[in-house]
């Protein structure tokens, strides 16, 4: 039985005008597990006219990796201000249906849902995925994104989703737009039975079991260039779960993997 899934589209980034380059959750969160030595398989879409750019890359990591064909190729194009990533969304890919994700994730138990927008997973496939005892995280920010084409844009309109999700990942960004707060024991209503405030240098908070911990970030000398660092802390805090740790540890687990990934010189 496989541990730990990753499903979503693989996107086409281009970072600060650079080369078009692969990216999206479930390419970093590939990437990361394939570092830890995860018992982890992946599925991940784009259209046919953009296998050859994307799919060589996730293959490289060599997992079990399933691939759907999407009309359209998620893309966007960004840049970093210190933190703050200012993006454009540049194409958007088809949702994923009920089928074809389960399908992708086999027998895996824990699923990291990687949406990039609200689209990509229907309330209706997001509850197929939930059932039969399979824990799902996913990024707030696959929820609050809208499908607009354009500078990005975000709302809280995410209907009754999170009924779905047992662990929510989230930015002080989503935060407030979910809430109106980054304020950790705001997020404690929200309904996933986990939830990971991730606040880049100042570390993460993790609310579960009726409390609240911080969990303080590694420091990491020198700049660095952060894409990707969210779903290499989503990565190694579900195989940390998957392994027997309590949220804290899996959380601190997750920081340190943060720490090394984001130490690694870009290729």
């Amino acid at each position: 039985m496989t541990a730990i899934a990753v499903i979503g589209h693989v996107t086409r980034d281009s970072v600060a005008g650079a080369a078009p380059r692969p990216g999206g959750a479930v390419f970093y969160s590939g990437r990361a597990l394939a570092r830890i030595g995860a018992d982890a398989r992946v599925g991940a879409s784009c259209a046919r006219g953009e296998w050859a750019l994307l799919l060589p890359h996730l293959e490289d990591f060599r997992l079990p990796v399933a691939w759907y064909e999407s009309a359209t190729t998620t893309a966007y194009s960004f840049r970093y201000e210190g933190e703050r990533r200012i993006m454009r969304q540049d194409a958007v890919g088809e949702p994923w249906s009920a089928a074809q994700s389960l399908d992708a994730v086999k027998d895996a138990r824990w699923i990291h849902v990687g949406a990039l927008v609200r689209t990509d997973f229907p309330e209706e496939t997001l509850a197929a995925l939930a059932r039969d005892g399979r824990r799902l995280l996913v990024d707030a920010q696959g929820l609050v994104r809208t499908p607009d084409l354009g500078p990005l844009r975000t709302d809280g309109d995410i209907g009754d989703v999170l009924r779905h999700v047992h662990i929510l990942k989230l930015s002080d960004e989503e935060a407030e737009t979910l809430v109106g707060s980054a304020e950790p024991e705001a997020l404690a209503g929200l309904g996933p039975a986990e939830v990971l405030l991730t606040l880049g240098s100042q570390g993460a908070y993790v609310i579960a079991d009726g409390e609240v911990a911080h969990v303080p970030a590694r420091e990491i000398a020198g700049p660095v260039e952060p894409t990707g660092a969210g779903d290499t802390f989503s990565a190694a805090y579900l195989t940390a779960r998957a392994a027997g740790s309590d949220p804290v540890g899996a959380a601190e687990r997750a920081t340190a993997a943060v720490a090394n990934f984001l130490s690694v010189p870009r290729t």
